[in-house]
C-alpha cells in the first residue's frame, strides 16, 4: 500500500509520537529519514545516533522507512546564507530557512516523488481553514510553540501538512512515546543550529570564517577588551566578553550593544537595559504573507523578534518594495538584524519578514552615510 501521510523522521521524541498518532488514527503512513548535513568533523555529529532511532521507531511502529541525503541542497540553501550573514556582522535565523528550503520544499518534493499527498512532522504548530484560506495557528503549549520558524510557509505547504502535535502538550508527548515502547521516549530533545546540532559555536563558525581579532570599546570609543571576531557575538550578549573590574567603571556586567564590521569593533556597555540596546523603530528585508498578501497596507497587530519572546504590540506598515516599517508599542531590546521578525493576530501567525535595521543608537550610522533606509520619509 502506499503511504499517504510521509513522516519526516528525525529520530527525536516529536517525531515518533507524531508516527505513531497517524498510524494509530489509521492513516497509511511512512517515515522518511533526512541527512542535511555532510558531517565535517567540526563536532559531535548525532546524525548516525538519529538514523538508528529513526529506524528504530519505524520498526516498533510497523512502518516502512526511507533515506534522502539533502546535504548539497542544505548547503546551497541554508548554510552558505547562514555564513554570508555572519560575515556581513548580522545573525541569520538557520531554522527558519532550514524549515523553507529544505521540510517544505525537498521533503516535500520527496514525499510525492513516493506517492504521498501529504507529510507530516513533530513541529509544534496548528493548521486551520478559514474563509477558504489556511492559516498557520499557534500551538495550544505556548512553550513549545514553533510557529515563529514556520512562518515562511505559503498556502501550497500549508494544504499539503499535518502538524499531529499542535493540540498536545510536551508532557503528554513523551508519556505517549513511554506507554507506546518508543525508543526515543526519553531522549533529550536536540538544540543547537538546525540539522548541524550542539557543537562549540565559535570553534564551529571559526572553520569557515577566520579569526579577525579587534577592539572591544565602549559606545564613547574607551578601549575595554579585545574580540576574536565580531561575528562570534551577537546583540545583547553577555557571556564570552571576558571582561571585567576595569578601573573606572562600576561593577556591572558587560553587554554587546553593536557589531561593527567595518572598523571591526565590537562595541559593549554595563547594563542589561542599557539605551543602546533599545529601540522603537524596526525597518525590514521584503516580507513574506502565508496568506499571499499583507491584510492591509497598514495594520495593528503583535509582533515577535526572536523565539520565545511575548508577542509585542505594534504598529506594521508595508512599503512599496514590499518591505515593513514597524513601530512597536513599547521599546524593545536587542532587535537583530538578521533575524525573523514574526507578526501575529491573536494565535494566527500572519507572516514576517528579516530584520534589516533599526532605530537603536548606534544602529543607523551604518546604513546610507547615516540614514536608515527609508526612515527619514517615514
Amino acid at each position: 500500500m502506499i503511504a499517504r501521510v510521509m513522516v519526516g523522521m528525525s529520530g527525536g521524541v516529536d517525531s515518533s509520537v507524531a508516527a505513531l498518532l497517524l498510524r494509530d488514527a489509521g492513516e497509511p503512513i511512512a517515515g522518511l529519514f533526512m541527512q542535511n548535513w555532510a558531517d565535517d568533523g567540526s563536532g559531535d555529529c548525532r546524525a548516525e545516533d538519529d538514523r538508528r532511532d529513526a529506524v528504530a521507531v519505524c520498526g516498533r511502529l510497523g512502518i516502512p522507512i526511507h533515506f534522502r541525503d539533502f546535504s548539497g541542497e542544505y548547503w546551497a540553501g541554508v548554510f552558505e546564507h547562514f555564513l554570508a550573514e555572519y560575515a556581513a556582522g548580522r545573525t541569520p535565523n538557520p531554522d527558519v530557512l532550514c524549515n523553507r528550503e529544505i521540510k517544505f520544499k525537498h521533503f516535500l518534493d520527496a514525499a510525492r516523488e513516493l506517492g504521498a499527498e501529504r507529510i507530516a512532522t513533530g513541529h509544534y504548530a496548528r493548521i486551520d481553514r478559514a474563509n477558504g484560506r489556511w492559516r498557520l495557528l499557534r500551538a495550544r503549549d505556548g512553550g513549545k510553540d514553533q510557529s515563529y520558524f514556520l512562518h515562511q510557509l505559503g498556502q501550497e505547504q500549508l494544504a499539503a501538512t499535518l502538524f499531529p502535535l499542535g493540540e498536545l502538550p510536551k508532557a503528554d508527548v513523551r508519556r505517549m512515546a513511554a506507554e507506546a515502547g518508543l525508543p526515543t521516549a526519553a531522549k533529550k530533545d536536540s538544540t543547537g543550529i538546525c540539522f548541524i546540532g550542539e557543537r562549540d559555536f565559535r570553534e564551529f563558525l571559526s572553520r569557515y570564517l577566520p579569526a579577525r581579532p579587534g577592539e572591544m570599546q565602549t559606545p564613547d570609543g574607551r578601549v575595554v577588551g579585545t574580540h576574536p571576531g565580531v561575528f562570534y557575538f551577537t546583540l545583547g550578549q553577555r557571556e564570552g566578553l571576558q571582561i571585567g573590574g576595569l578601573r573606572g567603571f562600576a561593577a556591572a556586567p558587560w553587554y554587546v550593544v553593536d557589531k561593527d564590521v567595518g572598523r571591526n569593533v565590537l562595541v559593549v556597555d554595563q547594563g542589561s537595559d542599557s539605551r543602546y540596546l533599545l529601540s522603537d523603530n524596526t525597518w525590514t528585508e521584503a516580507a513574506h504573507w502565508i496568506d499571499g498578501a499583507p491584510p492591509a497596507a497598514a495594520f495593528a497587530c503583535s509582533a515577535q523578534t526572536r523565539y520565545r519572546q511575548q508577542a509585542q504590540a505594534c504598529d506594521v506598515r508595508v512599503r512599496d518594495d514590499g518591505s515593513l516599517h514597524v513601530r512597536f508599542a513599547q521599546p524593545q531590546r536587542a532587535v537583530t538584524p538578521g533575524q525573523s521578525l514574526v507578526l501575529y493576530d491573536g494565535d494566527h501567525c500572519l507572516g514576517g519578514a528579516v530584520i534589516a535595521a533599526t532605530d537603536a543608537p548606534l544602529e543607523p550610522r551604518r546604513h546610507h552615510n547615516g540614514t536608515i533606509a527609508g526612515s527619514t520619509a517615514e
